[in-house]
């Protein structure tokens, strides 16, 4: 794939980062109009429909027969159960809490990349996995307290491990399926299991087709997840998978920003000091030893090409 300039690189980090920080609290105030289950599914949907207009034109590289049970485990790891959780979370935490928790997803990535994709394990990235853990354990301390949703706290963690698994298998799997129609697939089959379990569980009487609602649910259709996953593999197939993970960190804080000035959600101190271990671990977990770099940049490359 075409390597993108800094100013690409830039611009689509800044995309990505602003929309998926803005999506929570946009999440949070649709649920208000439409049953949690219904709402992610109708919005993957409508993601997955406007991504299928762009791998139509790469019918030959979809080879459903021979990939399509990559196809269902993908969706059900990074649809299904990640918007799922998510979704229906999101009725018991805060957004930028709820976002916070969630975003420990890198860090658990570097312990599963080390489990099974063999990637290598040094001081700093365990430091890092511990303070992760620690971030996430500050955070939670208030749920045990009786203050915050502990089903909120584990329908977090649930969303995060889910989607860092659908990860790693995305990984492994990768170049065996083109990855346009790997989005576009994961989402229409996994915002199709989402609206059949909401309409066994839920009613679609209950959406109130409102414009707050139809605004949120085209806007978190469009921009986070048609042209977020887009921008997100683009970028991910040019190479820039490291800087990706390194930059998620702010994702929570613009949630965290957004919903404390537009929800009036409170800022405590077990929230900013969970989010900056959160942060802190990311980041250690992101920075590779000198002696790793260059084996690991050249086997990046080998796999772009």
């Amino acid at each position: 794939m075409k390597q993108l300039s800094r100013i690409q690189t830039a611009l689509m980090l800044a995309f990505l980062v602003t929309v998926w920080g803005i999506n929570w609290p946009l999440t949070k105030a649709a649920l208000a109009y439409s049953p949690p289950l219904l709402f992610a599914g109708i919005r993957t949907l409508i993601g997955g429909l406007l991504l299928l207009m762009v791998a139509v034109p790469r019918f030959k590289k979809l080879r459903f027969k021979e990939t399509w049970p990559i196809y269902l485990i993908s969706a059900i790891l990074n649809i299904t159960l990640f918007y799922g959780l998510q979704t229906v979370g999101l009725n018991y935490l805060p957004a930028g809490l709820f976002s916070a928790i969630v975003f420990f997803q890198p860090v658990l990535m570097g312990v599963f990349s080390w489990l099974w994709l063999g990637e290598p394990m040094f001081p700093l990235k365990i430091a890092g996995l511990i303070l992760g853990f620690a971030g996430v354990a500050v955070i939670s301390a208030a749920g045990f307290g009786g203050h915050i949703s502990i089903a909120g706290i584990l329908l977090a963690l649930g969303s995060a491990v889910s989607w860092a698994l659908g990860t790693v298998f995305m990984k492994r799997t990768g170049g065996r399926v083109d990855s346009i129609w790997m989005v576009a697939l994961q989402l229409l089959i996994g915002g199709g299991l989402l609206v059949s379990s909401g309409s066994f569980s839920e009613s679609f009487s209950a959406i109130q087709w409102k414009a707050p609602f139809i605004l949120s649910l085209l806007f978190i259709s469009v921009f986070v997840i048609a042209l977020g996953w887009l921008v997100f593999f683009t970028l991910v197939g040019s190479g820039e998978a490291s800087k990706v993970a390194s930059y998620t960190f702010l994702i929570p804080l613009i949630s965290i920003v957004v919903s404390s000035i537009f929800l009036h959600e409170p800022l405590t101190v077990s929230l900013l000091a969970g989010l900056l271990l959160i942060v802190t671990s990311i980041c250690f977990v992101n920075i590779t030893p000198k002696k790793l770099k260059t084996p690991a940049l050249a086997a990046e490359k080998k796999a772009v090409h």
